[in-house]
């Protein structure tokens, strides 16, 4: 009983390192960004800044981002 205990603990230790999330701190809103097997964070947002004209409020921006495995969520 004790392994079965030790062996779904660390499952599920390793399951939640693969998510990551992101506060940007730069934005008034605090918008956090998650992603799960995402490219790195701050190459993705610069290469989807660049592509939509720098604005990371719009629906276009969004889809780029998801496009590098990041989704916008609430706090």
């Amino acid at each position: 009983m004790k392994r079965l205990i030790v062996l779904a603990a660390v499952s599920a230790s390793l399951m939640a390192s693969a998510c990551i999330t992101v506060i940007d701190a730069d934005s008034d809103d605090h918008v956090g960004w998650h992603g799960q097997n995402a490219q790195p964070f701050d190459g993705a947002r610069e290469d989807c800044r660049a592509r939509t004209g720098r604005n990371e409020h719009s629906d276009a921006f969004a889809a780029c981002m998801a496009e590098k495995g990041w989704t916008r969520g609430e706090d």
